[in-house]
């Protein structure tokens, strides 16, 4: 902004008289133009150029190089044809999962396991201390400890993708997907693909609306008209692994799917595994057609057009929601994504000398596009946030601080404050596991789910450096606000983290200290817990 300088000085006469002033004063007049020069010439950052300098490309297949999008509560992971064509190819590398904090499943528990089968007493610091652990015998409590390490787990909503037919019929493969140019621009949140098949050109663009979980995507190609560009949706069934690739298309007797209404331009799709149920709506032009395939598989094709432009909408419930068009969400992604970018602080290295800047400037955006769109829903996230499952799509509590912390450093502890609530939400099963134990307080989960439930593993039980990081969260958005209502607001689980911690300290009266421990993994974890303090 402007710079507006009074002077005040008896020398100078309140009228249009020429300016008089001794030599000394114009020396200082002279001085505070040159420093406001200097005030008025620095800009503010361009953030759009700021970010827009390290959009990421592709040129050529990569399966270490899929790409994102989402709103922090959702997201959709691509290959290179800007949709899960080829989901086998990059099973390997970084996966193409299309996941939700809502999406779980549980896989039926006929054997009716009981979580205290999981149990199993350390006698510690002179009492006996229960953990929920992995156990290798008797046989039940091994089953019982399986099943909970896997249940439940988080699901691969679907793959949608294209299939594209060559000049001989037959279905083309990676290998055929030639001149590749893929563009991830983290500044309106958009992938624009360009390749061609048989030197036939394929334009995509894929979005991600930021307040609904729904992706929209328009392909314009030639091989659209000629009915050989088809965009496919299939449902995965779980594999109940710890590493989920979405790409397990077999068992189609353990789940169901159905159109469960349809009209121009519409239809919603009901996906039925077990107790688990959630619906898929699509929206589409009038010109375009959709099939029903076999194994849990649906094709939309164009009737007489060169392009393909739809939307999939997914959620728990069966909801009358007005589903937006491609357009609408292309101009919501936009606009969101611009005031993330536009809010809190930013930091921009143009112009340094240093031969590292520029990567680590690069490495700041990437980080905070990925957190955005993975680490800033209602829950902690996974380890591999919303891209796949590791660890059956479970959080570990220990990764919430690399997963948020940053939000209120760069003046957004709106995004942290999110998440934060689940840990309200979540405190009596803490507060269980503390007095299981005949600690005080709570003891905050390791890997656990949305509901706050523990999961077996005789490394995670054992963890303890998960406990103090909500007394950072809450220090840190007390800092940005320097609230009394912050103070209100987080003070009771402060209170409650700290408790454990002082009662999870032992005093040893023979070195006259305050041990942790016997029963904790240190960071190597390869040392065991009944011996390690």
């Amino acid at each position: 902004g402007k710079v507006y300088l009074q002077i005040e000085s008896d020398s100078i006469e309140p009228s249009t008289t020429p300016i008089k002033m001794t030599l000394y004063k114009k020396y200082i007049f002279v001085f505070l133009l040159i420093f406001c020069s200097k005030i008025i010439i620095a800009q503010p950052i361009n953030r759009k150029q700021l970010v827009e300098r390290h959009t990421v490309i592709n040129t050529r297949f990569d399966s270490l190089s899929s790409l994102s999008v989402g709103n922090g509560a959702f997201a959709f992971t691509v290959d290179v044809t800007g949709l899960q064509s080829f989901p086998d190819a990059y099973s390997k590398g970084v996966p193409l999962g299309t996941q939700s904090e809502w999406g779980w499943h549980s896989f039926r528990d006929t054997a009716h396991f009981r979580f205290g089968e999981t149990l199993k007493d350390y006698h510690l610091n002179g009492r006996d201390v229960s953990y929920s652990v992995q156990l290798k015998t008797p046989e039940r409590n091994k089953n019982a400890v399986n099943w909970f390490r896997q249940n439940p787990h988080r699901l691969h909503l679907a793959n949608i993708g294209f299939r594209i037919i060559k000049k001989d019929g037959t279905v083309a493969t990676v290998d055929d997907i030639k001149n590749i140019h893929q563009s991830l621009n983290m500044y309106n949140g958009e992938i624009h693909s360009r390749f061609t098949v048989e030197e036939i050109p394929i334009d995509v663009l894929t979005y991600c609306h930021q307040n609904m979980d729904a992706i929209s995507v328009k392909v314009v190609s030639a091989l659209v008209l000629h009915k050989r560009l088809k965009i496919i949706l299939r449902y995965p069934y779980p594999t109940g692994d710890w590493k989920d690739v979405a790409t397990n298309f077999t068992g189609e007797n353990k789940h169901t799917t159905a159109i469960v209404s349809q009209n121009s331009g519409k239809a919603v799709i009901k996906h039925t595994l077990d107790a688990t149920t959630y619906y898929t709506s699509v929206q589409w032009q009038k010109s375009i057609r959709l099939q029903e395939n076999p194994n849990h598989g649906f094709s939309f094709s164009s009737v007489d057009k060169r392009e393909l432009a739809l939307t999939f909408l997914f959620s728990e419930e069966q909801k009358k929601l007005s589903v937006p068009t491609f357009t609408q969400t292309r101009q919501n992604s936009k606009q969101l994504w611009e005031k993330f970018w536009k809010s809190g602080a930013a930091v921009d290295f143009a112009g340094s000398e240093d031969k590292r800047a520029f990567e680590l400037e690069r490495r700041i955006i990437l980080s905070q596009y990925l957190t955005k769109l993975q680490c800033s829903g209602n829950y902690p996230p996974q380890e591999t946030g919303l891209t796949y499952n590791s660890w059956y799509g479970k959080p570990h509590l220990e990764m919430h601080w690399w997963h948020g912390i940053h939000f209120a450093l760069w003046g957004r502890k709106e995004l942290l404050e999110k998440s934060m609530r689940w840990y309200k939400n979540v405190a009596n099963k803490a507060f269980a596991i503390a007095r299981r134990q005949g600690y005080d307080g709570l003891r905050w989960q390791k890997m656990t789910d949305n509901a706050g439930e523990e999961s077996p593993s005789s490394i995670g039980a054992f963890l303890i450096w998960q406990q103090p990081h909500f007394i950072t969260f809450a220090e840190l958005c007390y800092n940005q606000s320097r609230s009394v209502q912050t103070l209100n607001k987080y003070k009771k689980l402060v209170f409650a983290t700290a408790d454990f911690m002082a009662s999870f300290a032992h005093y040893d009266t023979v070195s006259k200290k305050y041990m942790l421990g016997k029963g904790v993994i240190a960071a190597q974890e390869r040392f065991k817990a009944e011996e390690t303090f």
